[in-house]
């Protein structure tokens, strides 16, 4: 009987990951699929996330041009003028420029050492170099300490000298810190 409650507990290890994985693509798929089919009228599997795919390339080839990305400015300046919507509109713009814009923000990862002393890390990314233009002494730098099977995070100012940069690439760090540290594949085996 315990063989056969370890074989299942085995199997639902490898199981659960993938089948809540899928659950989230072919949710995701179906529910932006359906609302833009329904929109132009067209109830074809597909049709509505291909036209999500032209769009957001007619977007972007809109913005290669100069007059196109003033227009576009025009825009993002009066969704920057309505309170809750700016909040909403500049976070998720200067998150999604953070993560796979030109100006890459989490590309400094560090562990940051909580208590002097302890030998206690967290692992972050350092996002500003200088914190002066917020008052605080020229030693002190933002770090981000993104959560663990979360997607929130803390900011942190701390003292330069109690961060330590980490070897490894930025996208393998979060993955390890969001993990809660299960994820580690550039490790050496033995380390992990």
């Amino acid at each position: 009987m315990k063989r056969l409650i370890r074989w299942f507990l085995q199997g639902l290890i490898y199981f659960v990951p993938i089948a809540l994985t899928l659950f989230v693509l072919i949710a995701s798929f179906r529910a932006i699929d359906g609302a833009l089919g329904s929109l132009v009228g067209i109830d074809v599997p597909g049709v509505g996330f291909l036209i999500l795919i032209v769009l957001v390339t007619v977007l972007g080839f809109l913005l290669s041009n100069y007059l196109s990305r003033r227009v576009l400015g025009a825009l993002e300046a009066l969704l920057d003028r309505v309170p809750l919507v700016k909040l909403l509109h500049s976070s998720v713009k200067d998150l999604l420029g953070a993560v796979v814009g030109e100006d890459r923000k989490f590309d400094a990862p560090v562990a940051v050492e909580l208590v002097p002393g302890s030998g206690v890390r967290a692992f972050g990314f350092v996002t500003r170099d200088s914190l002066r233009e917020i008052g605080l002494a020229d030693d002190m730098v933002a770090v981000y300490l993104p959560q663990s099977y979360n997607f929130a995070g803390q900011l942190v100012a701390v003292p330069r000298a109690r961060i330590q940069p980490v070897t490894g690439e930025s996208a393998e760090i979060m993955a390890f810190i969001v993990s809660g540290g299960v994820t580690g594949r550039w490790l050496p085996a033995a380390r992990r």
